[in-house]
């Protein structure tokens, strides 16, 4: 059994195609053999699998040896700039969409969805609701909502109802919030695993991770850099009045509660990410459907030559625990 935990789609009920006079629904489409998204003024090209149709996706997974996906919207269309009930609105479209795949393909497919978190108490409200959907386990949020990162007092009340639920959450960057230099796919390959590392910074600092320690929190891309940050944070901690005034614990034992995906494209980088926060913190993850993500995700994992039962865990076993699947 193989559980890919990092998958993105475009639900059709989103599309612009579905609402045509809301100008904010991204467009998908084929052209010369390569997939376009039209979204807010730009075209971007980076989703190089099927982005909407679940027959082809699914089909897609098969082929990279996936059995079943843990599917999340895409990123770009949480919609936080979005006033907060309108918010609301685009996030339960999607979440009865993603219900109803996850009802219709049992076998296949968990899902997350998504709640407006630029309104904290709003999205706690609907993450108690969905966590009692069938099929949603949880939500995917962006790594930061309007400049904020995630370890900001603001977020409190979504955190409170996360651990009270029992919820998975996804944390995954958002397009160009760090600001890196736009040459070379810096944006991607440095900018988008560098938010991962400043929430999950900031998280730690703030003390989330110790408030809460039952979170079930998983970040994108293997955490980013947050790993090689530890002696700088633990050593910050020691002595610096800002860093250590609302943390208690030690910084690494906060970095340790966090799930980790295995979304680094280095077999060295992940044998270390496993080394240090344990196995049982570490999920398999694709970043299904774009151009850096790892299409066949089980490879990297089955090339460290792990215990049996430590690559079960990996590939599927600590997902399955974390979102109460029998495999």
């Amino acid at each position: 059994m193989v559980i890919d935990t990092h998958g993105h789609i475009i639900l059709p009920e989103i599309t612009y195609e579905a609402a045509p006079e809301e100008s904010w629904r991204p467009k998908v489409y084929w052209q010369d053999g390569k997939q376009m998204i039209d979204y807010m003024g730009k075209q971007l090209k980076s989703a190089v699998k099927e982005f909407v149709d679940i027959e082809q996706i699914l089909k897609n997974q098969e082929e990279a040896g996936v059995d079943r996906l843990l599917l999340a919207p895409w990123v770009s269309i949480l919609r936080y700039k979005a006033p907060a009930e309108e918010g609301l609105r685009t996030s339960r479209i999607q979440n009865e969409a993603l219900a109803k795949l996850a009802a219709k393909y049992p076998g296949q497919i968990s899902a997350l969805g998504t709640v407006p978190l630029q309104d904290p108490e709003l999205a706690a409200k609907e993450l108690r609701s969905i966590m009692k959907e069938p099929g949603i386990h949880g939500v995917e949020i962006a790594a930061s909502v309007d400049g904020k990162y995630l370890g900001d007092e603001s977020f409190l009340p979504f955190w409170e109802a996360a651990e009270d639920s029992g919820a998975f959450v996804f944390i995954h960057p958002s397009i160009r919030a760090i600001n890196v230099p736009e040459d070379f796919y810096m944006w991607n390959s440095v900018g988008n695993p560098l938010e991962t590392t400043a929430t999950a910074a900031h998280m730690i600092l703030a003390g989330v991770m110790e408030t809460f320690p039952n979170l079930k929190v998983l970040l994108a891309h293997g955490g980013g850099a947050i790993l090689s940050l530890r002696g700088r944070l633990r050593h910050a901690h020691s002595f610096q009045p800002q860093a250590k005034s609302k943390l208690k614990e030690s910084p690494e034992d906060s970095l340790k509660r966090f799930y980790f995906d295995t979304v680094v494209h280095d077999p060295g980088v992940l044998r270390s990410l496993i080394e240090y926060v344990g196995v049982e913190h570490v999920c398999l993850g694709s970043d299904y459907p774009f151009d850096m993500g790892d299409l066949k995700p089980a490879e990297i994992v089955r090339a460290l030559n792990l215990p049996q039962d430590d690559e079960k865990k990996i590939l599927s076993g600590n997902a399955a625990g974390l979102l109460g699947l029998k495999v």
